[in-house]
């Protein structure tokens, strides 16, 4: 995915549970659009020129991925996440 394309803002309760599994710490299983398939531990979340990010910890090294480039997540205490736009 192009990462100059318009920033779509994902729905708030995703939003919500993203931030609540950086809380947490949880390790989230992550599906990108681009078929990408990540377990990695939630961070932080971060806004940056109008795009927001999730700050993942994938097996050591540090990663951000812009929240309307995730296609879905899962946790044991979440279920399965199909993340929408606004």
């Amino acid at each position: 995915m192009l990462t100059n394309e318009a920033y779509r803002p994902i729905n708030c309760d995703d939003y919500d549970n993203l931030e609540l599994a950086c809380t947490r710490h949880w390790t989230l299983e992550l599906t990108l659009k681009n078929g990408e398939a990540l377990k990695a531990k939630a961070i932080d979340m971060v806004s940056r020129k109008n795009v927001e990010y999730l700050t993942i910890d994938l097996s050591g090294e540090t990663r951000e991925l812009r929240l309307d480039h995730i296609a879905s997540f899962s946790h044991p205490e979440l279920g399965t996440v199909v993340v929408s736009e606004e």
